[in-house]
Parts: C-alpha cells; sequence; structure tokens
C-alpha cells in the first residue's frame, strides 16, 4: 500500500509543479501585458490549487504510512544533523504544509480582487513564493537533505 501511494505521490508532484508554472506563467504574462483576467485564467487558479490540494491529501496518507514519519516521532532529540527521517517527517511535511497555506491565501485573495492587473499580481507572488517552498521541499535526487528519484517506481 505505501508503495503505491509513494507512487502517486510522486508521479503528482510533476502535475503540481506544472499546474502551479502554468499559473506563474499566466499572472505573469497576463500583468506585464496588462490583459483582462478571463474564465480561463481563473479556471488556471482554480486547478493549480486544487491540484495541490489533492497532492496534500495523497501526502497525508503517504504520510501516515511512512515509515521515516513513524522513525522522527520515535527520536527524542536530533541535535541539530538532519536525517531522512527527519527530513521527511518533519521538514517535508511543514514546508509542504506551508505551501498549501500560501496556495490557498493566494487563491482566495485572487478570487475576490476586482482590479484584473491585481489578481495576476496576488497569483503571481503568492504562487511564486509556494513553488519555490515547494521546490526547496522536495527531495530530488540531487538533494543534499533526501534523496528520491524523479519518478519513484512500485516495487
Amino acid at each position: 500500500m505505501f508503495d503505491v501511494l509513494l507512487f502517486v505521490h510522486s508521479l503528482m508532484r510533476w502535475t503540481v509543479l506544472i499546474s502551479l508554472l502554468t499559473a506563474i506563467y499566466k499572472a505573469y504574462d497576463g500583468y506585464a501585458q496588462r490583459r483582462t483576467f478571463t474564465n480561463t485564467d481563473n479556471k488556471i487558479r482554480h486547478w493549480a490549487a486544487t491540484i495541490a490540494h489533492i497532492q496534500l491529501m495523497v501526502g497525508m496518507l503517504v504520510y501516515t504510512q511512512s515509515p521515516n514519519a513513524k522513525f522522527s516521532f520515535k527520536q527524542p532529540v536530533f541535535y541539530g544533523h538532519l536525517t531522512p527521517a527527519f527530513f521527511f517527517g518533519v521538514l517535508h511535511l511543514l514546508m509542504m504544509l506551508s505551501a498549501i497555506v500560501l496556495i490557498t491565501i493566494g487563491s482566495a485573495m485572487a478570487k475576490r480582487k476586482f482590479d484584473d492587473r491585481e489578481k495576476f499580481k496576488t497569483i503571481l507572488i503568492w504562487f511564486g513564493v509556494a513553488l519555490l517552498v515547494i521546490l526547496l521541499a522536495i527531495p530530488w535526487p540531487f538533494s543534499p537533505l533526501a534523496q528520491r528519484p524523479y519518478l519513484h517506481s512500485l516495487n
């Protein structure tokens, strides 16, 4: 069960990144070109936030099954050195939750703006900061914190 959840979570990572990059690009383009905020722009905002929330739900399922998360709670203190268990059990969780909060706030604020340029600006800022947090929290194969392949395979 854990391997299937981890595979889905790993696959969804790319969907989240693509949807956020699309929303950020469209927001930048709309802001820079002073475009009208269209229904398509609103759908992109909505779906980027929705995909991120789905990934959060899958991540919560992974977290409840993760040996790293269970191990991290058994450790009394980490004494300043970063282990994969600490990364997945604490850092990854907190950073990703923070990113989802940023996306949620940005999406809600943009939806309530009346000025089109302000909508684009709000999405650009909030989703951009969230993307930065996500990129730092992903266990890339080259990360010094914890490594996972670009796409986790089923065992």
